[in-house]
C-alpha cells in the first residue's frame, strides 16, 4: 500500500504544471552536453536520417549520409514523441494551459473560445482547423506539414538548430533566420491566421 501510494504522490506531482524555467535549464543542460560532445542540437535533421534509413540514398545523393552518426538524434526524436504520448495519456495537468488574458481576448476576438474549464488545456486550439475530420483540416495539415518539412531542410535547420544551437553558438546565418521565424510568425498571426479562420 505504501509503494502505490507513493507512486500516486509522484504522479501527481509531475503531473502538476512547472515553471518555465525547468525546461529552459534543460535545454540548456542538453546543449551543453551535447556542445561538450561536439554535436549540435537540432530535430529537423532527423526527417532527412529516416528518409536514408529507408532507402532514399541509394538514389538521391543528398540522402547519403552517414547514417550511424544520426543514430544518437533519431533515439532523441523517438524519446520526444514518446514522452509526448506519455505525458499526455497519463500525466495530464489538473490545471489548463496557463494562457495571458491579452491572448485568451484576442482568440475571442477571432472566434475561438478558451474554456478554463478544459482540463486537458486544449481550449486555444480550433478544431475547426486542427483536425482530421474535414477537408480543410486535412489540407491544412498537409500543406503545413510540407511547408515546416521543406522549410526546415531548405534552411538548414528549424527553430531548435537554428534558435536554440545555432544562437548559442553566435552563428550570424542562424540569428538571420531566427528574426525570420519571428517576422513569419507575426504575419502568421496577425494575417494568414484570421484569413485561414475565415473572419
Amino acid at each position: 500500500m505504501e509503494l502505490i501510494g507513493n507512486t500516486s504522490s509522484f504522479l501527481e506531482f509531475v503531473s502538476q504544471p512547472w515553471h518555465w524555467a525547468v525546461s529552459g535549464a534543460a535545454i540548456a543542460l542538453t546543449l551543453a552536453l551535447l556542445t561538450w560532445m561536439g554535436r549540435s542540437f537540432g530535430v529537423s535533421t532527423t526527417f532527412k536520417g529516416i528518409c536514408t534509413l529507408a532507402g532514399a540514398g541509394k538514389r538521391i545523393p543528398f540522402f547519403d549520409i552517414n547514417i550511424k552518426e544520426e543514430y544518437w538524434r533519431i533515439a532523441f526524436v523517438l524519446g520526444g514523441v514518446l514522452g509526448g504520448f506519455i505525458t499526455a495519456n497519463f500525466l495530464q495537468s489538473p490545471e489548463p494551459v496557463a494562457i495571458s488574458e491579452a491572448t485568451i481576448g484576442y482568440l475571442g476576438t477571432i472566434g475561438i473560445d478558451y474554456p478554463e474549464a478544459d482540463s486537458r488545456g486544449m481550449g486555444f486550439v480550433p478544431t475547426e482547423v486542427f483536425n482530421f475530420t474535414s477537408l480543410k483540416g486535412i489540407i491544412l495539415a498537409l500543406a503545413g506539414g510540407f511547408l515546416v518539412g521543406f522549410g526546415a531542410r531548405y534552411g538548414d535547420g528549424c527553430t531548435s538548430g537554428h534558435a536554440i544551437s545555432g544562437l548559442a553558438h553566435l552563428q550570424l546565418p542562424s540569428l538571420i533566420t531566427v528574426i525570420g521565424f519571428f517576422i513569419g510568425g507575426l504575419l502568421m498571426t496577425h494575417l494568414l491566421f484570421p484569413l485561414l479562420m475565415g473572419i
